[in-house]
Order: C-alpha cells, then structure tokens, then sequence
C-alpha cells in the first residue's frame, strides 16, 4: 500500500528535528455551494532541521516515531 504524500506550509519549527505543518484543503459548503479552506495540523520528522517557518513542505506518512510524530518531511 502506498504511503500518503501531502503538501503544506511550516508554521512552527521550535522543537528539536520536528517541525508542524499546516495542510490546507478546499472543500464545498453543503448548503451555500462555495469553497471553504479546511486545514489540519501534522508534527513531521525533520532530521536535519532544514525547514524554517513558512517554507513549503511535502511530507510523508511513516511509523510512529513519537506520541504525536507519524509523518516525515521529504527533501527534494
């Protein structure tokens, strides 16, 4: 089975090899029919501390490497 690759935006880098991702997705409103934003949040696994704030990031999903940890960033 494949593994899940999401794209997003780095909105917190202050732990140490983790950094938060913000994944944002458009959905339809049941009702009113226009696109809203729905997004989530995913602690990444960042080995190198490469990623800082803001920065575009993809991630992949991995086996649980700590209590909130189940993605990992990927590098191009």
């Amino acid at each position: 089975m494949p593994k899940r690759v999401m794209q997003g935006v780095v909105v917190g880098d202050n732990s140490d090899k983790t950094v938060v991702v913000r994944v944002e997705r458009r959905v339809m409103h049941p009702l009113y029919k226009k696109f809203i934003r729905r997004s989530n949040r995913f602690h990444a696994h960042d080995a190198e501390n490469r990623f800082k704030v803001g920065d575009q990031v993809r991630i992949q999903e991995c086996r649980p490497l700590s209590k909130l940890k189940r993605w990992e960033a990927l590098y191009d």
